[in-house]
């Protein structure tokens, strides 16, 4: 599957990254009890904050999105979706490089990142990915895991 580069969401995007994000977080509406935080985003707000950034394919379809922006000293990747079209060749990956090149670029020496604890395949991707579990907590009803990765 041929991607261009990746670039930051325009307006225009807006539809095909809420699409994507209800395909990919879906399946996790039972298991968490309600729908996971980045299916309920206001993406218009962090499409025009220059937060989202998009993969697209050669004929202009939207394989994935990643959500991120400086906090604190680090970089916070805030949510990471894939098509289930595009899912398994590596966007995935890709879009959470993009992030970490891009904290590189600010100076900034790490990545942070939390998951659900019910999303069971990210908490063996992430620390494949290079990511260090840093915490649990309960946090906005949500059963998250905490992890970050040192980019320097």
């Amino acid at each position: 599957m041929q991607q261009d580069p990746i670039r930051p969401a325009l307006p225009a995007d807006e539809a095909a990254i809420r699409a994507c994000a209800h395909a990919a977080y879906g399946q996790y509406v039972t298991a968490i009890g309600r729908k996971p935080a980045p299916m309920e985003a206001d993406f218009p707000a962090q499409i025009a904050a220059g937060h989202v950034h998009i993969a697209k394919d050669a004929t202009g379809a939207l394989l994935g999105y990643v959500v991120f922006f400086p906090e604190a000293g680090h970089m916070h990747l805030e949510a990471v979706a894939v098509t289930p079209a595009a899912t398994g060749k590596g966007v995935g990956r890709q879009l959470i490089q993009h992030c970490e090149e891009a904290a590189r670029r600010a100076g900034l020496g790490a990545v942070h990142l939390y998951t659900n604890q019910k999303m069971t395949a990210n908490l063996s991707m992430y620390p494949h990915l290079g990511f260090v579990e840093v915490d649990r907590r309960s946090e906005d009803g949500f059963d998250r895991v905490f992890y970050e990765k040192t980019v320097r």
